[in-house]
């Protein structure tokens, strides 16, 4: 079968890393995808990925600064690794163009910004794919095979909690800036995708919120050691960004969450913390519980039945006989029913990434919606978004479909200023 015709655009530290995606499912011999094009305004970092690409894929994709050049270099399919005030505007574009899409996630930088999109793809026959990773985590498939076959009982609560992070930069300052996506927003996206793909759609859900370090700092700049540095791509970047600056997204939030199943849900994410970084996430039933370790860590669950009866690792299999991989996640996490896996972050990171790109390509082959599509994109950053409006004004009772019609958008009034979205 002829492979498809791909370019990625953003040719930062995002798109680095989906690169090395795609190089991993070349190992494998899945690769349904020929890179022909690398994509960015910045034309240094379009050639810096581009020689990475002739390394680790045997071929040096043309580098170009829009879509419609990445289209004459023979694209019919796009990735958006963009930082996100762009992930809109560029899927909406090159859903116009006839290309089909995978888009980092968030699918929008706020609720307008999404309906911005969801109003130019109306009608339209191209695939649009929310790239949403930790949902594909091996682990977490077994988590939901176990709430899904009935094992936990009935589901009754769910809780995550973090702490971390102290006063030092998170990847990149654009985390740190409420206009540009803000840490809480970027790594919240994440988690509430999983929220509602463990226990289905939230209701309502309130909160508080805090700016607790209004100063950060970037040893990177100064030749320390970046203080995070996912995927070990973004550390030449993060030299050239400034030693100190002023942030301005918020940096902690406290959230209790009711879903609509009537469960209910604690989430905690701390990223001004600094004490001993934490980590816990859990899903609690009428029967038992499970643990559930931090994503891509490759560590086992722990699951209790009945307060006594534990089990770990392939223990689990047993209580879930259909639990099983899709094709591409069992050739590259070692079999069909893996539980947990011994990879250092930078591997599995890529794997997943790759699992991403060998769905996006079975979606454009057979013509079908992805698992994450513009829906459930849009949902995730609905959650996120009622939390972060409930602890701005105060730990008011928000519901979901007021931010998703926009009757709640106070906190996101200034974002769509300076994007110059429509009120």
């Amino acid at each position: 079968m002829a492979r498809i015709p791909l370019a990625i655009v953003g040719s930062g530290g995002m798109g680095t890393r989906h690169m090395f995606g795609l190089a991993e499912l070349e190992k494998a011999g899945l690769n349904p995808f020929d890179l022909v094009a690398v994509c960015d305004v910045d034309s240094a970092r379009a050639e810096l990925l581009a020689g990475e690409a002739q390394k680790h894929l045997g071929r040096r994709p043309v580098t170009c600064a829009d879509l419609e050049s990445a289209q004459r270099a023979g694209a019919v399919a796009v990735d958006i690794t963009t930082v996100p005030r762009f992930h809109h505007t560029l899927a909406a574009e090159a859903i116009a163009l006839g290309i089909d899409v995978m888009v980092e996630k968030p699918v929008g930088l706020t609720i307008a910004a999404a309906h911005t999109l969801e109003k130019a793809i109306s009608g339209s026959d191209r695939i649009l794919s929310v790239a949403e990773n930790f949902r594909r985590d091996p682990t977490n498939r077994l988590v939901k095979a176990l709430i899904d076959g009935g094992v936990l009982g009935e589901p009754r609560y769910f809780h995550q909690s973090s702490s971390g992070g102290g006063n030092l930069m998170a990847i990149s300052m654009w985390r740190h800036m409420k206009d540009d996506s803000g840490i809480l927003f970027d790594a919240g996206t994440h988690y509430t995708d999983m929220m509602e793909y463990y226990l289905g759609p939230v209701s309502s859900v309130y909160a508080q919120m805090r700016l607790y370090e209004k100063t950060r700092y970037n040893p990177a700049a100064t030749g320390g050691a970046p203080a995070s540095n996912p995927g070990g791509v973004y550390g030449q970047f993060q030299a050239a960004m400034p030693a100190e600056f002023t942030a301005t997204a918020d940096d902690a939030l406290f959230a209790m969450v009711n879903f609509e199943s009537g469960a209910i849900g604690q989430y905690a994410e701390n990223r001004a913390g600094h004490g001993r970084s934490e980590w816990a996430r859990s899903v609690h039933g009428s029967a038992g519980a499970v643990e559930i370790p931090k994503d891509r860590s490759g560590e086992p669950l722990l699951l209790t039945l009945d307060g006594k009866h534990t089990y770990t690792g392939a223990e689990i299999l047993p209580l879930v006989p259909d639990f099983e991989l899709d094709d591409a996640t069992a050739a590259l996490f070692g079999g069909s029913r893996a539980t947990a896996y011994g990879l250092d972050f930078e591997t599995v990171d890529r794997l997943l990434l790759a699992v991403e790109y060998a769905e996006f390509g079975a979606s454009i082959a057979s013509r079908r919606q992805p698992e994450v599509g513009f829906t459930e994109g849009l949902r995730a950053i609905a959650l996120c978004y009622a939390m972060m409006e409930s602890g701005a004004a105060g730990g008011t009772i928000v519901t979901v479909d007021d931010v998703l019609n926009g009757t709640v958008r106070g906190y996101q009034e200034s974002i769509d200023a300076a994007m110059g979205a429509d009120a």
